[in-house]
């Protein structure tokens, strides 16, 4: 097992940080938080991570100005990390952060991936298009990231089925029930492979 750098980006509550966190604490994960960083300074995920001793970073186009530089500040702030996990970032990572991190840039989507994916399909959008679709089984996929949204390779996927009675609300919360755990099994695997050298 190898010990994982990992850098978080998160926009709005982080979640899926805050799971991984606690599995870093407990010991289950064998890891340690090397950045995290937000372009939401008012968001969940930037104070819990201020409180938590983490030294977030503000990093968006108001503190950046330009999308170039945008992206290599995120490279920068990214430090030594080896393994990038996106916690609900809602920002498209520039070709600078994706050419450093190849295949180990890893996002957490609210579906079963290939359907429900792509531009635009995030949060309550997926769920809702799940039931519209009238999709026996919804889930959650982490998957690489790559310069097209949710199109690169699957490492995992949970999977629950979708009662006749779920609303866009029941099913978000039976959905982000399956996250942390999904992530935390993929990053696991990860742990037990020779992670990627940083460039």
């Amino acid at each position: 097992m190898v010990l994982l750098k990992i850098g978080f980006l998160a926009s709005h509550g982080g979640s899926a940080m805050r799971y991984l966190f606690g599995a870093i604490q407990s010991g289950e994960l064998d890891a340690c938080v090397s950045a995290v960083i937000s372009n939401n300074r008012d968001s969940v995920a930037y104070s819990w991570a201020l409180e938590a001793g983490l030294n977030p970073v503000h990093i968006s186009a108001k503190t950046h100005p330009g999308a170039e530089h945008e992206d290599l500040a995120i490279c920068e702030a990214l430090g030594e990390s080896d393994t990038v996990v996106l916690s609900g970032y809602m920002k498209r990572l520039g070709p600078q952060t994706l050419a450093r991190f190849p295949n180990r840039i890893l996002n957490i989507h609210p579906a079963l991936l290939p359907k429900f994916g792509g531009q635009g399909m995030y949060g309550d959008r997926v769920h809702a298009a799940v039931l519209d679709a009238g999709a026996a089984h919804s889930g959650a996929t982490v998957h690489v990231v790559n310069e097209h949204y949710d199109e690169g390779p699957i490492l995992g996927q949970s999977t629950i089925a979708v009662e006749a009675t779920d609303t866009v609300e029941s099913l978000r919360t039976r959905v982000q029930a399956l996250e942390g755990p999904l992530f935390l099994k993929v990053l696991k695997t990860l742990s037990a492979q020779d992670p990627v050298t940083c460039r």
